[in-house]
């Protein structure tokens, strides 16, 4: 195998498919990528497993072959060289040479035909959708996915492709996020599944702009990214699907609120920024006052102190006070791209929700008041 490559384009390819390589892994050649040079490109592929992530590279192929090369050693080598050319040649024992400008290194690879296959789907069911689309569902739920390794099918994204609609759901049993988007589903390819987190983490990074097809079969889903433009990375990703049954959202959607406030997202924002600085991690909640026409935002904890503040609004419902969690408060408000939100409530001890006017549903259980 023999080839040259431009140093951005290889590092581009290296950065794409690296995540998932294993550095404490029981099976030593998981900790390599996989090179594969032929047609006028390299191929690179990694994998845990549970995730694989494979892309192609332009590339001056002039003996064409394949070998595996440890990931995190060759990621280094490729980001420290400072000649814009990389030559790499690999003898018949899997000895990789690169040479860049006035350095060379030899490192030693494994023989690719040890690496895991790349799972092939038979019968799958595939959608498409603008890349952007799906980056932005993603934004607006994972960060409720919940990390409890005991409830294992909360650990990723629920994904319902029905009726022309693709919902994204995550919880983890005291918030959830929602979001949904028209897409063009073929009747044959409707179905619901959970994507785990690490795919999930994976996609947010790599998706851009162009198109992606979502293919899904019993026990896996593939993620391929089209680029918008001649030259933009390709890259396929593929993952295991979380084993089990989804709980019933739904049943925790309240169906009906008493008051619906419009409110400034970045003042909501800044202000529960500052109120969280006096919560403490054996009191962290912040307290909500609506009043006539303004919101009063409180923090009180007896070993570090208080602060309030208020915003103006337009509300003229009952007085009503409910306490949350300011971190899960914040987490759908940094991710959304509006100026306004609105909070619906029925009473202090039910779940508020929060809406905006991008397709977006976000329910947060209260916090007990002391």
């Amino acid at each position: 195998m023999k080839l040259t490559i431009a140093k951005e384009q290889f590092l581009n390819g290296l950065q794409a498919v690296q995540n998932v390589v294993g550095s404490r892994t029981t099976l030593p050649i998981l900790s390599n990528i996989l090179l594969r040079a032929v047609d006028g490109k390299l191929h690179l592929t990694a994998t845990d497993l549970d995730v694989t992530i494979t892309c192609g590279v332009p590339a001056n192929v002039s003996l064409e072959g394949a070998v595996t090369l440890p990931g995190k050693k060759l990621f280094g080598i490729v980001r420290e060289l400072v000649v814009a050319e990389i030559e790499l040649e690999v003898d018949e024992k899997g000895a990789a040479s690169i040479r860049s400008g006035a350095s060379f290194f030899k490192i030693n690879g494994m023989s690719a035909d040890e690496y895991p296959p790349v799972p092939q789907f038979k019968q799958a069911r595939a959608v498409s959708l603008p890349q952007d689309k799906l980056k932005a569902m993603i934004r607006r739920t994972s960060f409720a996915a919940s990390t409890d390794e005991s409830r294992y099918v909360l650990n990723g994204i629920f994904f319902s492709l029905k009726e022309h609609k693709l919902t994204l759901v995550a919880t983890d049993g005291r918030r959830l996020s929602m979001s949904d988007e028209e897409v063009d589903i073929p009747v044959e390819s409707n179905g619901e599944f959970i994507v785990p987190t690490k795919a999930i983490n994976e996609l947010k990074r790599l998706l851009t702009a162009g198109t992606v097809e979502l293919k899904f079969s019993e026990n896996q889903v593939a993620f391929t990214l089209t680029p918008a433009t001649e030259g933009g990375l390709g890259v396929y990703i593929i993952s295991k699907l979380v084993d089990g049954s989804y709980p019933n959202y739904r049943q925790v959607i309240p169906q009906e609120c008493i008051e619906r406030v419009s409110i400034p997202r970045e003042e909501l924002l800044q202000s529960l920024r500052r109120a969280e600085i006096m919560t403490s991690d054996k009191s962290n909640s912040v307290k909500m006052t609506f009043n006539r026409n303004q919101l009063s935002i409180t923090a009180n904890t007896p070993d570090v102190g208080e602060s309030r503040e208020t915003i103006a609004l337009t509300y003229k419902g009952k007085d009503m006070s409910i306490a949350f969690n300011p971190g899960y408060l914040m987490d759908p408000l940094k991710e959304l791209d509006v100026d306004e939100v609105y909070f619906e409530l029925i009473d202090e001890l039910s779940p508020g929700v929060l809406k905006s006017n991008e397709p977006f549903l976000y329910v947060i259980m209260p916090m007990r008041m002391s």
